[in-house]
């Protein structure tokens, strides 16, 4: 019995390690190209997020620092937009309607902002109101700092819980040795706020000393997907990894989510990060994409329009150029499919309130999937 008991104990981490080894180990499915695609909004440059007014109109942000209001076929750009830090991956990023919007009016938005002492830029969360095609009324909630002239890594999306807290992500800001894994630092992060960004008083780190009291989740690389799972609510998380070891996260609360401590990607070079992919403390992804496909953009498919792809997540590759489905079973990814194969580097995934979907792709515009 007790040498049973010790081959177990010596045969475990490789069946662990087995049973990680099987998070990615799902082949892509081609394209069953069982739809079209109409392009309702041609000719931008790189739209980084699309929310939607009551009217049905559309808000898009380009990522040089142009908001665009879309409506009836005609773009019309909206004045008293803070001015970006347009360099390399900064800009005017992700754009979300608050809950309540019939309400309140309040729109919410990340970019990278100069505001500091020092030089460069980081990303911050405003929140305005829409007066006459112009911003007004804007509030900033919430700024990393310091500041950096590094041009990558600044997220960043939002997306609100059912409880109507917003969160909102910030990349590492290119300093992954220092940033993830310290709370007293902004970048790397998951942040949890409420409306009008006061700090909740159940965060994670609000009695931690020194710590960013708005922080929800740490260990991130560059988290550019952000959407919440229409039964749980609980708000996920796709990021780009290094080469290799792009992941998706379910976001829970105070949790590490190893970067750089644990990855399975590699630095792009070829040399390697680190040698461990497990650690106690941090948390495994639930999904994890090797080769990565540089994901972008973020939704669950919940439309009864499209019927087999319910309850799956779509996310945009920015590397192969197409929109993936992955289908879900009791939170557990079971399958894979390409879509919309070279269609270009598509920078953003929505259901609409009408219950299409529509997809944003750099140099060309945002198209709609229509199932045949």
């Amino acid at each position: 019995m007790r040498q049973h008991f010790f081959r177990i104990l010596f045969l475990l981490p490789l069946f662990l390690a087995c049973a990680q080894e099987k998070i990615n180990d799902i082949e892509l499915e081609e394209d069953p190209k069982n739809y079209s695609t109409e392009l309702v909004v041609p000719e931008l440059q790189i739209p980084w997020g699309m929310t939607w007014l009551p009217d049905g109109s559309m808000l898009i942000t380009e990522k040089s620092g142009e908001l665009i209001h879309f409506k009836d076929g005609k773009k019309t750009s909206i004045t008293n937009v803070p001015e970006v830090y347009n360099r390399n991956q900064g800009g005017l990023l992700d754009i979300e309607v608050h809950p309540k919007y019939n309400e309140n009016g309040w729109l919410y938005m990340t970019y990278s902002s100069t505001e500091g002492e020092q030089k460069g830029g980081h990303t911050a969360l405003i929140r305005a109101k829409l007066q006459n095609n112009s911003l007004t009324d804007i509030e900033k909630l919430y700024k990393g700092s310091p500041n950096t002239t590094k041009g990558h890594h600044f997220g960043s999306r939002i997306e609100f819980d059912n409880d109507g807290f917003v969160y909102f992500s910030i990349g590492d800001r290119g300093d992954r040795d220092h940033n993830p894994q310290d709370i007293t630092r902004d970048g790397g992060k998951i942040y949890r706020l409420h409306d009008d960004g006061r700090i909740p008083t159940d965060n994670p780190f609000v009695d931690k000393k020194d710590a960013k009291k708005a922080i929800f989740s740490y260990g991130h690389r560059n988290p550019q997907g952000m959407a919440i799972h229409p039964e749980t609510g609980m708000i996920w998380v796709h990021e780009h990894g290094p080469r290799g070891g792009d992941e998706i996260n379910p976001v829970k609360k105070g949790g590490n989510y190893g970067w750089p401590v644990i990855t399975y990607g590699i630095n792009y070079s070829g040399t390697s990060i680190t040698d461990q992919t497990q650690k106690e403390g941090m948390e495994q992804p639930l999904y994890y994409w090797v080769p990565s496909i540089a994901p972008s953009g973020m939704d669950f498919v919940t439309s009864p329009i499209y019927p087999d792809w319910k309850n799956g997540i779509i996310a945009g590759s920015l590397k192969f150029q197409y929109l993936e489905l992955l289908i879900l079973e009791e939170n557990n990814i079971v399958k894979r499919q390409k879509l919309l194969a070279d269609i270009g580097r598509v920078r953003n995934v929505r259901q609409g309130p009408d219950g299409y979907l529509y997809v944003a792709v750099e140099s060309k515009g945002i198209f709609k999937i229509i199932p045949n």
